[in-house]
């Protein structure tokens, strides 16, 4: 397996590359739009088909490269049940794999983020979570139908239940982490260690932090893979 993590410094956005080396197949998880030509080149260097565009979930912190991607290659845009995306070529559910040569990537729902977040496990040693958990944090849940109570279930009972050596590779990072591990996070992540669920709803509730900057354009336009929405 070919694994690349990639990263938008604007947004603190990881993207990750995943390709099977001998059919020469790839797809690419929460691209950027900003990163769009950065992407197309590394898989014309490394000699790579794009198939899929596959989202965690809908961004409210930077706008989706996936419709870009997918114009430039006829690659397919994924992204999880329930999400609000008419423009997708497939809705993955809870449970689902998509297949890439002799690659397996496992749709583990993790709502809590958004009321439609997905995590992707890879080969079963490794785990994309997106947004619901992070490098010693999470992410927030005051916006987008977020939910702390769901996201504490999510990661505790969906991703806390893995291996102790899986390996985690978050959505975003703002401090300089690239990768964990589930039994990293389960001993020293800040937010769940030596908090029960109402204490983390408490904790989650008393963020106070100020609105995505791109939030006002990126949530309709990623409902649309990426297309700008033209105002009246």
């Amino acid at each position: 397996m070919m694994f690349r993590q990639l990263f938008d410094q604007e947004t603190n956005t990881y993207t990750y590359l995943i390709a099977d080396p001998e059919l020469k197949e790839a797809l690419l998880v929460d691209p950027v739009l900003e990163q769009v030509e950065r992407d197309l080149k590394l898989l014309k260097e490394l000699g790579l088909t794009l198939r899929y565009c596959l989202e965690t979930h809908i961004h409210a912190d930077h706008i989706t490269g996936t419709d870009k991607l997918r114009a430039a290659t006829d690659c397919l845009a994924v992204v999880p049940e329930h999400a609000q995306a008419s423009c997708a070529d497939r809705h993955i559910k809870d449970g689902e794999t998509v297949y890439l040569g002799a690659i397996t990537i496992e749709a583990i729902a993790t709502p809590g983020h958004t009321d439609s977040h997905m995590s992707y496990r890879v080969n079963r040693d490794r785990v994309l979570t997106g947004d619901a958990l992070f490098v010693r944090g999470c992410g927030r849940t005051d916006f987008q139908s977020g939910d702390a109570g769901t996201l504490y279930d999510s990661v505790t009972q969906r991703l806390f239940i893995l291996p102790d050596d899986t390996l985690v590779y978050p959505g975003h990072d703002y401090r300089g982490h690239t990768v964990s591990t589930i039994g990293e996070e389960k001993r020293w992540n800040p937010r769940f260690v030596e908090r029960d669920r109402q204490q983390f709803i408490e904790f989650m509730d008393n963020l106070n932090l100020p609105d995505p900057k791109k939030m006002m354009e990126a949530v309709p336009a990623n409902e649309l893979c990426g297309r700008a929405v033209v105002l009246a």
